[in-house]
């Protein structure tokens, strides 16, 4: 049985209580012994505290604290941050220090928004990735007794029952509750769930396929059927099975304050964050979410995927914001609305001053996205009124992803979104119809998206052009950093452009955990490992992410990102041989474009190609200009020189579908992760994305690629920044190869004309 007591607790016990936690300015959140994992040793302020399995290879830490912290995390496996470390969100600018298998760094605590991080390695953030999540809010006292209704406590412990409160009553789940089943709010009203408690669902639903919609008790973490003046808070769920995380059905007047959703399952697939079947009317705050699928979802209805189910009209959505939150998700987009066949009407959704760390990476009929209305075979609604405002993009795949063949989507505003350090790995898309779309400052690290090109946004089935507002002078992020060539220990001037506000402040992060406050400063980096730590002796080169934050007295806000490359150790431009290939004399011929080798065969990852024998070769002028021969499974290599154009540290991004890898000068840069399929019976695999820092000399260096295609057609991607270069694909101007390198040796490997 649940262990409740039904109290009529005394003001004075209650602020005793509260007195006695305001005295702990730090207060671990304990865990059971079931929950509790190895896989990290935490200190806070050189104390231990308790980590907790969450699902997958997810873990949690979570504290009550009143002021700064120092957090120490060592991992249980050798050399566990030995590739980097990455501390999401990033515009916190939090880079700590590291010995061994040791991270520390200091976090600072604003009383008025409890703190949510993300810990992992670079890139690493997919389903199988190992995370640490870290969670710190100010401490909770039980509320007061209502006069019109019981007052549940459910006492530190483990629970084997689920809750199923009754109209009018307050359940107070104490720090170090744990109950294993759901929270069913079925058909109730005036309901408040709060305090520290944690919530495990691992339910009976089949790994392999998608029953987690059905609307029955005991089927997700939060469940609801016609409920209605609800507030959740501070809660935590936990979900390790297949379904949806949190599901309203045709419910309203839902407050969750402070909610923490963590969920993870082999497939991978169908474990929404959030999703309102019908309903609305609500907020989500202060909220922290990483779900296997859509963070949040609207349907006016879900009953099966039979045609006579999916064709059968739904229910309104309508009037729901989701604020200063925290959102993550391995696959799927951040919201989604709509699904085909369906029919039904949404309007005024709002996401706004919230932080996407991991947007899922794929498809699923469209892209994913940060946003996604999916109006596919015949669907059906009226569908207006959502406001994206005040977004921090750090890893994510593409912008918006709009269709529907009626012309009843309209007014969708994207406003202050700043995307941090990465550019989209696909396009955005509107198709039909589609009405009033209006993009404001949206912004890929210092560069405003003001065209359709420059957004990387496609037009189709007779799509009006959206609109571009003219961007916010008053409180405008752009800055510029000199010298061009920064090695450690050299001062760099940072300069912000000038802004019309008398009032502005200037807030710099220098991605290497320090900060600045002016309009002009100097700063010096001491080291060149970057701002993830994943620098290497070998290349020599770190890459700090600098941020800048202008802001005014009225909480009008600006932010900008650029990488700053630091260099310990340079490479020299390539000596070339005269006379290579049959060319006589002193002279050294050039020609553009790369000479290339395909090798066929059918790999499940890029295999290391040494040892393979191409079937032919040709020049290419650039990465997509490659005739396969007719094989549709193959490798290719691309060989030849990038003319640098200045002395510098610059960073080159390289995307693709099913493997690739960079070598600049022989040396490793560059390598994506292995190939992630994307679902829905999709034959193909995801973009991944990867990016790397060198610094190197002017003049011409040698280039090696190496990439795949197995299952997905295409071709790499490389884009490159550095000194007076932002963020752009390398041109094919800048790509060279010596006359008579086409040449193969028996080994079938191009002939070198480097000098050692």
């Amino acid at each position: 049985m649940l262990q409740t007591q039904v109290l009529r607790l005394s003001i004075l016990a209650l602020a005793l209580f509260a007195g006695l936690l305001a005295e702990a300015r730090v207060s671990p959140v304990p865990v059971p012994q079931e929950l509790r994992s190895t896989e990290y040793t935490v200190l806070i302020d050189g104390k231990l505290v308790d980590v907790a399995h969450a699902a997958a290879s997810y873990d949690y830490v979570s504290i009550e604290s009143t002021g700064p912290v120092k957090v120490s995390i060592t991992a249980a496996e050798k050399d566990f941050w030995a590739t980097g470390v990455d501390i999401q969100p990033w515009r916190l600018g939090i880079r700590p220090t590291r010995v061994g298998n040791t991270i520390e760094f200091r976090l600072n605590f604003d009383a008025d928004r409890p703190v949510k991080l993300s810990i992992t390695r670079p890139g690493d953030f997919l389903n199988h990735a190992k995370m640490l999540f870290f969670f710190m809010s100010p401490p909770v006292a039980p509320p007061p007794t209502t006069p019109d209704g019981f007052f549940h406590f459910v006492a530190p412990g483990v629970h084997r029952e689920s809750l199923n409160p009754k109209s009018g009553e307050t359940w107070y789940l104490a720090p170090g509750a744990v109950i294993f089943g759901s929270l069913n709010l079925w058909r109730v009203n005036h309901v408040n769930v709060v305090g520290r408690g944690v919530i495990v669902y691992d339910g009976p639903q089949n790994p392999e396929d998608d029953d987690g919609w059905m609307q029955k008790p005991d089927w997700h973490c939060i469940g609801a059927l016609e409920a209605h003046h609800i507030h959740i808070s501070g809660v935590t769920c936990l979900v390790r099975s297949r379904t949806w995380s949190v599901q309203m059905k045709d419910s309203t007047d839902f407050v969750y304050d402070d909610l923490r959703v963590i969920g993870g399952n082999p497939g991978n697939a169908n474990q929404d964050g959030m999703d309102w079947l019908g309903g609305g009317d609500a907020v989500v705050r202060d909220s922290f979410f990483r779900a296997s699928d859509d963070v949040f979802a609207m349907q006016g209805n879900w009953d099966g995927y039979e045609h006579a189910k999916l064709v059968t009209p739904g229910e309104d959505v309508s009037n729901i914001t989701v604020e200063h939150s925290v959102l993550s998700t391995s696959i799927s987009n951040i919201v989604r609305a709509g699904w085909p066949e369906k029919t039904f009407n949404s309007h005024n959704f709002t996401l706004r001053d919230s932080d996407i760390l991991h947007s899922g990476i794929g498809s699923c009929g469209p892209p994913f996205a940060l946003f996604t209305y999916w109006g596919d075979k015949g669907t059906k609604g009226n569908h207006f009124g959502y406001t994206f405002e005040n977004l921090w993009l750090d890893d994510w795949y593409s912008l918006f992803q709009i269709e529907q063949d009626e012309a009843r989507l309209h007014d969708f505003i994207f406003k202050n979104i700043w995307a941090f350090d990465q550019p989209p790995l696909v396009g955005s898309r509107i198709n039909g119809p589609v009405k009033d779309v209006r993009i404001e400052n949206v912004k890929v690290g210092q560069a405003v998206a003001d065209s359709n090109a420059k957004l990387r946004l496609e037009l189709a089935g007779n799509a009006p052009q959206p609109a571009y507002a003219p961007v916010d002078r008053w409180v405008h992020a752009e800055f510029h950093v000199t010298p061009a060539v920064l090695t450690p220990g050299v001062a760099a001037e940072f300069s912000a452009d000038s802004v019309t506000s008398p009032h502005a402040r200037y807030t710099w992060l220098f991605g290497d955990g320090t900060t600045a406050q002016g309009q002009h400063v100097r700063h010096r980096f001491t080291d060149a490992l970057g701002t993830a730590l994943d620098g290497t002796e070998a290349i020599g080169a770190g890459r700090f992410r600098v941020l800048l934050r202008v802001e005014d007295n009225a909480g009008n806000q600006d932010w900008a990102s650029q990488s700053v490359v630091v260099v310990s150790r340079w490479h020299e431009a390539a000596a070339l041989k005269p006379g290579a290939g049959g060319v006589g004399g002193d002279k050294v011929e050039m020609e553009p474009g790369l000479t290339y080798s395909i090798y066929p065969g059918s790999w499940p990852e890029l295999p290391e190609l040494g040892n393979e024998t191409p079937t032919f070769h040709d020049v290419a002028s650039d990465l997509a200009d490659v005739y396969s021969g007719g094989f549709t499974r193959f490798a290719v290599t691309y060989d030849g020189f990038i003319d640098v154009p200045a002395d510098g540290g610059y960073s080159f991004h390289l995307m693709e579908r099913d493997g690739a890898r960079l070598r600049i000068d022989g040396d490793l840069l560059v390598q994506t992760g292995p190939p992630f399929a994307e679902v829905c019976g999709s034959p193909v695999n995801a973009v991944r994305y990867a990016r790397g820092a060198i610094g190197l000399r002017a003049g011409r260096h040698s280039l090696h690629i190496e990439a795949l295609e197995s299952m997905s057609p295409g071709h790499p991607h490389l884009l490159w920044e550095g000194p007076g270069i932002g963020l752009a694909d390398v041109p094919a101007r800048a790509l060279s190869h010596q006359t008579g390198t086409t040449r193969l040796t028996k080994q079938g490997a191009p002939i070198s004309t480097i000098e050692p």
